[in-house]
């Protein structure tokens, strides 16, 4: 009899130690790694969202080692606490590990997709050998919030613009089309935000093609062309700044799901921003106009559903910033070429 067919017959669940008479069951590496190899190599993950891909991995996961899926995967550290591990899942070389140091003595399941979202290898690695390919060792740092839909279909979160800002906005609007979006905002240049609401609200209902379900910077590229045409500007260009339409202090964000990233930036610090004063004034985080955009995704387009726009100082009175730890983070370790090798 196998150990995944003692396991299956134990009658215990991921979450129990193996512990005294169980710990017989414990699965070397390399057999955790061949049993998972064998069972998830080839499954197709394609068309799932990126949540329902992580849980359909660790059901399928379970099956291969013998256990009952639970009706909701706890959030453990490790999610499988009786065999020591995490699960990880990519298509690219980039890990990501999420608000902890690694650990030394826990094994990490490290799942290659291809293109065509196939799983195509499997390896387990334990913690202290994964660490030696972090070069940094640096947390990134990431703030999170949270979208909250209700029968509104736009919103207008902040009427007015932050007093500090509110005396640089001007009435001029002709001024955009012949500006660049990603050039410094300029005295009597800015939109207010109720305007910029009432150009933006219009969106609501228009959709555009979608690039594919693990390719949200492209999907967020293309709302922020379609943000610039419909504000005026004649054309479209992104430099990678913070915020994405730079001549109006705009941050654009496109949600599929409820979680806000919003990277090293908190809304509502009152830190200066990397500009130079605008007819004497600092502009801060917290005068930055966030335009937020939900969508749905159906079939192979991305149709806007809700539109919301606030002031980073108001952000988290409409967007909660999640519990727990406010600053989110994560270490990215690049994995060798070879890695699945």
């Amino acid at each position: 009899m196998t150990t995944v067919d003692q396991i299956r017959g134990s009658g215990l669940s991921i979450y129990d130690q193996l512990l005294g008479k169980h710990n017989s069951l414990f699965l070397a590496s390399d057999e955790l790694e061949s049993v998972l190899s064998s069972f998830l190599i080839g499954l197709s993950l394609s068309g799932l969202p990126l949540r329902t891909r992580s849980k359909v991995v660790k059901e399928h996961i379970c099956d291969a080692l013998g256990y009952p899926r639970p009706k909701s995967f706890r959030k453990t550290q490790p999610r499988f606490p009786g065999q020591n591990f995490d699960t990880y899942i990519q298509k690219s070389r980039n890990l990501q590990v999420w608000n902890e140091e690694i650990s030394p003595s826990r094994r990490y399941v490290i799942i290659q997709l291809d293109d065509c979202d196939q799983i195509t290898a499997v390896r387990v690695i334990s913690g202290d050998s994964l660490a030696k390919l972090d070069t940094t060792g640096t947390l990134t740092q990431k703030y999170q919030a949270r979208v909250i839909i209700d029968d509104r279909k736009t919103e207008l979160v902040s009427r007015n613009d932050t007093n500090n800002l509110s005396a640089l906005v001007g009435d001029d609007y002709s001024l955009v089309e012949s500006s660049c979006p990603s050039r410094d905002p300029s005295f009597q240049e800015i939109i207010p935000i109720l305007h910029l609401y009432e150009k933006l609200k219009a969106m609501v209902g228009i959709s555009f093609s979608d690039a594919g379900r693990d390719q949200e910077r492209n999907r967020g590229g293309e709302l922020h062309r379609l943000v610039c045409k419909t504000l005026g500007y004649s054309a479209y260009k992104d430099n990678g700044q913070f915020p994405d339409i730079r001549h109006q202090l705009l941050e654009v964000k496109l949600q599929t799901s409820p979680t806000i990233d919003l990277g090293l930036v908190c809304p509502d610090s009152d830190e200066p921003l990397d500009l130079k004063p605008i007819n004497g004034c600092t502009i801060r985080h917290c005068d930055v106009r966030y335009a937020v955009f939900y969508g749905s995704i159906d079939g192979s387009e991305v149709i806007l559903t809700h539109f919301f726009i606030s002031t980073g100082e108001r952000f988290f009175s409409r967007f909660p910033r999640f519990g727990g730890k406010v600053l989110n983070k994560k270490l990215q370790i690049p994995l060798p070429n070879n890695f699945f090798s």
